[in-house]
């Protein structure tokens, strides 16, 4: 049973937290429109699509966004516990620090397990949505180029190309390998393919194929054929993870491993996030508490001015770790989590300090 004690604080707890979002998700949506309004009255995209972009957009962000709200709004309402000698009242009438932190830590669990749901639920079809819009609207057609792609089509085919551009369905220095067991049996090689009305058009093509007693060789200026591969598989976007549901992006990923895709980190790091972010609803709390139950001379203005500096670390740390596992061989799943050890452990330090 909840005491009134934990009622009081809950209650502070989700009120805070809430409110923030309030207050800052229609700010943040007015400078991004803002920012944007240029391009979308210029290409006059219709205003059914742009609210859809809106909401796709607030709840995109919000779910990155969630964590320094809550730490934010944690920080203001515990200060003003702490000014107004409330946490001294509550420890002084025999109730322990622990005892204290437990309608926080019920709390940071309801949000904990929202957060899971909003992001398996609603965030991915959110993000696509989102970043369909961009790419329609504000992305040009070289953003969405993809260079020097490896993929193994089934267990006996792999292609590459060196260049590809969706917008156009085009390939550059196209290669298709087709083996039997470890032999090669015949490579095709092309200058430029595109699909276009159901078929492959290879330019410049050359085909050889290898026999026990030598090769034959095929060239044409111009080729149409059909291939067992769709052509907008050929390289998916980066943010394909993002608009899959958990089973699904375990699956995608397991395929991925099989085609040869050297990007699988960007994946990887996505699906470590849908847990992680959630994860530190719990650490930013208790860091929260710990900084700002104790009164200090500087006011409240200096308990949120550490957690600022704390906050902005958290993201740097986050943005730097989740970068450096998308673009080279480092441990996606390190990277994606050492925010939230880092974190713990100054979290354990904090609470320990408080207790005192």
């Amino acid at each position: 049973m909840l005491s009134i004690l934990d009622k009081y604080i809950l209650k502070r707890y989700l009120g805070s937290f809430a409110l923030l979002l309030v207050l800052f998700l229609p700010i943040m949506v007015t400078v991004h429109i803002a920012e944007k309004v240029g391009k979308i009255i210029s290409k006059d995209v219709p205003a059914g699509e742009v609210l859809w972009y809106l909401l796709d957009f607030t709840v995109y962000f919000s779910n990155f966004l969630f964590p320094l709200f809550l730490f934010i709004s944690t920080m203001f309402f515990t200060s003003k516990l702490a000014m107004n000698t409330e946490v001294i009242a509550f420890l002084s009438s025999g109730v322990s620090f622990n005892r204290f932190l437990r309608p926080y830590i019920i709390g940071a669990t309801l949000v904990c397990a929202f957060a899971l749901i909003f992001s398996s639920v609603f965030v991915p079809k959110a993000s696509s949505g989102f970043n369909e819009f961009q790419g329609k609207y504000f992305r040009s057609g070289n953003d969405m180029n993809t260079t020097n792609v490896f993929r193994q089509i089934n267990d006996n085919e792999n292609i590459y190309v060196s260049n590809y551009q969706p917008s156009s369905q085009t390939g550059f220095d196209f290669t298709l390998e087709h083996f039997d067991g470890i032999e090669l049996k015949y490579k095709i090689y092309a200058n430029r393919i595109q699909f276009r009305d159901s078929i492959y058009v290879l330019s410049g093509f050359k085909k050889r194929t290898l026999l026990e007693d030598g090769e034959i060789i095929e060239r044409a200026q111009k080729k149409d054929t059909i291939f067992n591969f769709d052509i907008d598989e050929l390289t998916p976007t980066d943010y394909i993870a993002e608009t899959l549901q958990f089973s699904e992006l375990n699956e995608f990923i397991e395929l991925e491993e099989k085609r040869g895709n050297s990007s699988l980190n960007i994946y990887y790091v996505e699906k470590y996030k849908r847990t992680s972010i959630p994860v530190s609803a719990f650490i930013f709390t208790l860091i929260a508490v710990a900084v700002s139950s104790v009164k200090k001379r500087g006011g409240m203005g200096m308990n949120l001015a550490i957690g600022i500096v704390l906050a902005m670390t958290y993201v740097f740390l986050d943005k730097v770790f989740g970068t450096i596992a998308e673009k080279s061989t480092f441990n996606p799943w390190i990277a994606v989590w050492f925010p939230n050890i880092f974190f713990a452990i100054v979290a354990f330090f904090l609470i320990r300090n408080a207790r005192r």
